[in-house]
């Protein structure tokens, strides 16, 4: 039984999987994959050209939310979905939640603090960044403080697949250097450390960080 991640270690869905995995202590190949100058055939795996893609042998499963629910699956324990059927609605939701805040943070700040200037080799754009982090990012601050309320985690007061969804993305902001203030939201900035400080996240991180996260050093200025 052999498994394979699909897509670039910085993606926020491809980190998803990856502690998916680290967690339920699955073994598994990780494939580096740029969905910007993807591999000849590419599009037999993913017919969307989107990261992560998952080889399970010979079947192939698409979109990370998916493969997470196919692995949990096949590996129910530990538990990272929970079998509530409200309780797996509120992970599925928070699930998405991150997504729409992926898709604000990743072309906006991270883009335009760290992909591009190390692609291009220009400047960060930090005004562009910063009208972003200042007018749009405290709302998601403000949401995801008072859903966390006084817990530890997000859903049912157990790890889930919820409380990795949100950390993921919130790599990507520690790699431009950016985090929520913890004078202003303190419970949900404490659980972005804890979750960050988990073995499974602190593992790619490691990885990351010399490539992706030169600027993280500003958030301990």
């Amino acid at each position: 039984m052999a498994y394979t991640v699909l897509g670039g270690n910085v993606s926020p869905f491809v980190r998803k999987v990856r502690v998916f995995l680290i967690e339920k202590e699955i073994d598994y190949e990780h494939q580096p994959v740029n969905p910007f100058a993807p591999p000849e055939g590419f599009r037999k795996v993913s017919p969307l050209g989107l990261i992560p893609a998952f080889r399970h042998d010979e079947q192939i499963v698409n979109d990370s939310t998916v493969i997470c629910r196919y692995l949990e699956r096949l590996h129910p324990k530990p538990t990272l979905i929970p079998t509530d059927p409200a309780l797996e609605a509120q992970a599925l939701w928070l699930e998405t939640y991150m997504g729409s805040f992926t898709r604000v943070t990743g072309p906006r700040i991270f883009r335009n603090l760290v992909l591009n200037p190390l692609m291009t080799g220009s400047e960060p754009d930090e005004a562009a960044a910063q009208e972003v982090i200042d007018g749009e990012l405290p709302e998601f601050y403000d949401y995801l403080e008072e859903t966390l309320g006084g817990a530890e985690f997000f859903v049912d007061g157990r790890f889930s697949i919820a409380d990795i969804a949100v950390a993921s993305s919130f790599v990507n902001l520690r790699h431009a250097g950016v985090a929520p203030d913890a004078a202003r939201w303190p419970r949900f900035a404490a659980f972005v450390k804890r979750m960050h400080a988990r073995p499974s996240f602190a593992a790619l991180i490691e990885e990351e960080t010399p490539v992706f996260g030169k600027r993280a050093a500003l958030l301990e200025a």
